[in-house]
């Protein structure tokens, strides 16, 4: 059964979100009412009642995230880190300030829930790599700007 945990980041999602390493799936609804789910890489938090996120500008999730405002996070990661977060989006850069075809995007917590089971734990989330030097480069840069934003905003 669910938790609802409030508005705050949870300290364990937290030191997740601060790793830069975790995949979250975004979840929004076109305007014809289609669900879309978007694995995003880029999230960092900003402070603990909201995170940033870079997304091209191009994807649908993005289109769906402007037009909606309101999307759904899901996160599981190592330690048993299982949770759902509401939040309402809003564009703060476009373009980026590292790659043109790059946006980025704050969404502030509404809620978050637990999706802890009672039955099951969750050892590991997605876990991913470069393809190239260049591919590293680029996301490491995409990352370096949402934690400087994160304390400018």
């Amino acid at each position: 059964m669910a938790k609802h945990v409030g508005a705050k980041l949870p300290e364990d999602l937290l030191e997740v979100l601060k790793k830069g390493k975790t995949v979250c799936i975004l979840s929004t609804f076109s305007e014809k009412g289609l669900p879309h789910t978007t694995p995003i890489q880029w999230i960092y938090p900003k402070g603990v009642e909201s995170f940033l996120i870079s997304i091209h500008k191009e994807h649908t999730g993005y289109h769906n995230m402007v037009w909606q405002k309101k999307v759904m996070l899901c996160f599981m990661d190592e330690g048993n880190v299982a949770y759902s977060v509401l939040g309402r989006a809003g564009v703060v850069r476009a373009p980026s300030s590292v790659h043109p075809l790059m946006n980025v995007v704050r969404i502030d917590i509404i809620d978050i829930k637990s999706d802890r089971s009672v039955l099951t734990r969750v050892d590991s989330g997605i876990r991913w790599g470069y393809v190239s030097k260049e591919a590293e480069e680029l996301c490491e840069a995409l990352l370096t700007e949402l934690k400087e934003l994160a304390l400018v905003l």
